[in-house]
């Protein structure tokens, strides 16, 4: 088996064969030589490409552990801002806490808000916390949070012990729901200004100008502030042990449902609304359900 090659040309004519045994060897030489050029050049390709990817990966890693770094330490300066804060916080509640035990002479010993819990508390210097330590801080900071959780119970039955002391006091109701004006109409039966018949009025009028204050006559809780059928505006609040007082025909009112009022605070304005012949307050006080007089309650010294 040969190969021949003929080559034609207008002038020339030229003719090269190749036996077989020539061919193998062209072929074989010719395999060496990928081959070799395939081992020389390839893992210098390749080794260079690693070492880019490994260069490319490190300066990634490099930004993203300085980026983590950046980010702990923002955490680390707001947990130092909020613990200067608690700080402060705690200071004040201090402050107010010794005030009202002062005011109200009650047993300091009882409500004493300048020793620090028998846990122990971080120092009153922020700078001396160690940035260093995360674990520190987290633990001071816990420990700064029960302070704060004992001082608010603290002022919690520091307020329940001074509303007990004043509740008896504030709750009873007397006096009258006005500022200015005078007692026009009393408790019992009456000619009925619409109808002219005798009728039951089970409350006390109080006559005066329209826009003139309506005052509530003792501490208590609003639970009805709105209008109501035949009364107009009306205004109720609960003071306690059965007690409710109402305030009728106002023009306007000033306080809302769940508002807690305080013995003479303004809770509306005098006017003419609901059933009602001119500006004035119809006042009731109700016990246990059922209107009673209010004329003792009106001359009771408060």
């Amino acid at each position: 088996m040969s190969l021949t090659l003929v080559i034609r040309t207008n002038k020339t004519r030229f003719r090269f064969s190749l036996s077989r045994r020539q061919m193998l060897a062209a072929l074989v030489v010719t395999l060496a030589l990928t081959f070799i050029a395939a081992r020389t050049t390839d893992p210098l390709s390749d080794g260079a490409e690693r070492v880019v990817y490994t260069q490319t990966g490190l300066q990634q890693q490099k930004q993203e552990v300085e980026q983590l770094k950046q980010t702990t330490e923002q955490q680390l300066t707001g947990m130092l801002v909020k613990m200067g804060e608690m700080q402060g916080q705690l200071l004040r509640l201090n402050a107010l806490g010794e005030k009202l035990v002062a005011e109200s002479s009650l047993n300091a010993q009882e409500f004493n808000f300048s020793d620090l819990p028998a846990t122990g508390g971080p120092t009153h210097e922020v700078a001396d916390l160690d940035l260093a330590s995360a674990d520190n801080l987290i633990r001071r900071m816990d420990e700064m949070l029960a302070q704060l959780d004992n001082k608010t119970k603290q002022l919690q039955v520091l307020e329940s012990v001074l509303r007990h002391h004043h509740i008896e006091e504030q709750s009873a109701i007397a006096g009258r729901p006005i500022q200015s004006g005078w007692l026009s109409s009393y408790y019992g039966v009456r000619k009925d200004p619409f109808s002219g018949m005798p009728a039951m009025h089970k409350g006390v009028d109080f006559a005066g100008s329209e826009g003139d204050a309506v005052v509530v006559t003792g501490a208590g809780l609003v639970t009805w502030a709105g209008e109501r059928y035949g009364y107009g505006n009306l205004v109720e609040v609960e003071h306690g042990n059965g007690l409710v007082t109402r305030y009728a025909h106002n023009k306007e009112i000033e306080v809302q449902v769940g508002d807690v009022v305080t013995k003479g605070q303004v809770i509306a304005v005098m006017g003419s609304t609901g059933r009602s012949t001119g500006p004035h307050v119809h006042y009731e006080v109700i016990k246990k359900g059922k209107q009673i007089d209010p004329l003792p309650f009106v001359y009771r010294k408060g």
